[in-house]
């Protein structure tokens, strides 16, 4: 039951997986790690782990050194951002290490479009433009005219242009998203002087030379955002993306790190293999027919033309 995207992925591709040390690592992110490693090993690529730490508040050191524990125990080695480097100190694979990166990529934004500061709050704005696809909070300009300075406890935005963007999904085919009408002016900072996911990923991806990103769903809206964000730092053509499906709670609802849905560390604990626990994973994703051990090694294996 091979895995057959309906675009073209490139030879050698460069891709990540980039986890948040927010809490421990479950079956859901293997699920998108045996995508990752699978899809790149079939293609002779490279896979980057990278450490999204970016928010200060929620990320912990002891959730870090989890997944850097659960990745070495089922054998998921990186090519780069190594567990053992990691382990070592700074790295250009921790967020909270690129600072200078960010605040460069800043001022080359700003050179191509408008930044201004902003002192809204996220409950302040809530739902405050219209047609918003998927009830998604979007930010109606509210402090785009105000010329506020940049001080401590406001923001940074960039004006999003009105238009569409196109791109064709790897797993869901032709898609168009408006993020002027979804998303509003992106934040970039916030209020608390921390980078934001949807910057922060967008730099990486362009600096590290990522050029085949492979998520779940539930980040597919953030896509044409992106696109136009890494076009607007100079990326001359955006990465291929991958959005596969999640897995769920028998409700339907997503699995939490919070709520320690299929743990990786339960699993161990109740004496599951690595090769269980990366089997049962592609077989809850539809990778595979029938739930078996799969190896490390074999993970390719169903992403083979």
């Amino acid at each position: 039951m091979p895995f057959t995207p309906l675009t073209q992925l490139p030879d050698r591709p460069v891709t990540r997986f980039a986890p948040a040390p927010t809490g421990y690592l479950h079956l859901g992110h293997v699920v998108n790690a045996v995508f990752v490693w699978g899809i790149a090993r079939a293609r002779h690529g490279t896979v980057l782990l990278r450490i999204e730490d970016h928010d200060r508040k929620r990320c912990q050191l002891e959730y870090e050194m989890a997944l850097l524990e659960d990745l070495d125990w089922l054998g998921l080695e990186p090519d780069a951002g190594t567990s053992a480097e990691l382990r070592a100190g700074p790295s250009p694979h921790r967020q909270r290490d690129r600072e200078s990166l960010y605040l460069e990529a800043l001022a080359r934004l700003e050179r191509s479009q408008q930044v201004y500061a902003c002192d809204c709050s996220r409950k302040g704005i809530a739902f405050d433009g219209g047609d918003v696809p998927n009830e998604e909070t979007r930010y109606g300009g509210r402090c785009r005219g105000r010329g506020l300075s940049r001080a401590a406890g406001r923001g940074l935005r960039v004006v999003i242009d009105d238009g569409d963007e196109r791109f064709v999904d790897a797993a869901l085919g032709a898609q168009t998203q408006i993020p002027a009408r979804q998303c509003g002016d992106l934040l970039v900072r916030d209020r608390l002087g921390r980078w934001t996911y949807q910057f922060a990923v967008t730099v990486d991806d362009l600096e590290q030379g990522v050029n085949l990103v492979i998520r779940g769903r539930d980040l597919l809206a953030s896509t044409g955002r992106q696109i136009w964000l890494a076009r607007m730092l100079g990326r001359a053509a955006p990465p291929v993306f991958l959005h596969h499906p999640l897995i769920v709670k028998p409700g339907g609802e997503k699995l939490s790190k919070a709520s320690h849905d299929t743990g990786i560390r339960e699993l161990r604990a109740a004496g599951m293999t690595p090769g269980q626990v990366l089997g049962r994973a592609a077989f809850l994703a539809g990778i595979v027919a029938a739930e078996r051990p799969l190896s490390v090694e074999a993970l390719g294996d169903p992403f083979r033309e």
